[in-house]
């Protein structure tokens, strides 16, 4: 049985009697210590994903009206408040999108850290202390004692994400969700913290869902991608084989648009212009009644216009895609 297993999860938000969708019958699942990359556009519903898990959703407007999330055998979808929160932080740990916002300016690193240790055990406050000064030092932060008494503003956008990182790992959760970590990130202290994850999964065995629109990054951190478009899984691979053989035109547009490191500034070739995915995402409450993508693909046809194109397993991959094969 997989940890994690989401069964049809359509999430939708309701404004001025328009519909949202922002997911549609999404399906995905995680083994114990596996990390699977979710990636797509923005506005294509991964971060939704990702709140529809924890039971975040704001209602109103939104609310998750089909599906099942079933973690270690249970739906989540079906449990009250209360027990959400004994699942929230504890079983599953969340990193968000921008640390700055995540964490309250008003309190220091230690006394947030301490609120999340205690809410889930029954330590007490010094022993809560103690353990925050081991999580900030198994972080990779110098000094872990005295930064208990720091604000954010007083850190870099690198520490402030570690200190999520280690207030998402309080409570050994088997399963941590990573939205968009290395977001506003440099280059270096993005490297720093994908290493960071990775060590951290290898020494506490936990799963990982990490969403990213960043094609990278998903090559150094996964074992397995969903890609995702207009709220709804368009793809699934190991990466290894998404990266050598993309099925979808929207996922070889979206390879074919990633900068070639490989050519060399004196080697007399010429960069040239990068691929680009013609169009703009289509509004989520007025989709296509066929493929969502075909307004922007050049392969498509009436056949994909006509009716909703349906995931297709194909060995150990699935595409939802008639002209698989096929070349943007």
């Amino acid at each position: 049985m997989a940890l994690l297993e989401v069964r049809g999860l359509r999430t939708h938000f309701f404004s001025e009697g328009r519909v949202f969708k922002a997911v549609d019958g999404l399906d995905l699942s995680i083994e114990e210590g596996e990390t699977v990359a979710l990636v797509g556009e923005s506005g294509c519903g991964k971060s939704v994903t990702a709140i529809s898990i924890l039971g975040l959703v704001p209602n109103p407007p939104g609310r998750i009206v089909g599906g099942e999330v079933l973690f270690e055998g249970r739906d989540l979808t079906r449990l009250d408040q209360r027990s959400m929160r004994a699942i929230r932080g504890n079983r599953i740990g969340m990193v968000f999108q921008e640390p700055m916002t995540s964490l309250n300016p008003v309190f220091t690193i230690g006394n947030q850290i301490v609120e999340a240790i205690r809410e889930h055990n029954a330590f007490s406050h010094r022993k809560a202390r103690s353990r925050a000064v081991e999580l900030l030092d198994l972080v990779g932060l110098l000094e872990p004692h005295k930064l208990l008494g720091e604000y954010p503003h007083r850190l870099s956008g690198g520490m402030r994400q570690r200190v999520m990182i280690a207030m998402a790992l309080s409570c050994d959760p088997k399963l941590l969700i990573a939205d968009e970590p290395t977001t506003a990130l440099d280059v270096t202290t993005q490297a720093q913290i994908l290493q960071l994850l990775n060590a951290l999964q290898k020494r506490i065995g936990m799963a990982i869902l990490f969403i990213t629109h960043d094609l990278g990054v998903v090559a150094q951190t996964a074992r397995r991608v969903a890609v995702m478009y207009a709220g709804h899984k368009i793809e699934e691979a190991p990466v290894v084989d998404l990266f050598e053989r993309p099925l979808h035109p929207y996922t070889r547009g979206l390879l074919a648009a990633l900068p070639n490191p490989v050519k060399q500034p004196n080697s007399g070739e010429k960069p040239g212009a990068l691929y680009e995915i013609r169009g703009i995402v289509p509004s989520l409450d007025d989709l296509p009644i066929g493929c969502a993508f075909a307004p922007r693909c050049d392969l498509a046809g009436d056949d994909c216009r006509a009716a909703p194109v349906i995931l297709e397993r194909h060995g150990g991959r699935a595409v939802a895609c008639i002209h698989v094969g096929g070349r943007p």
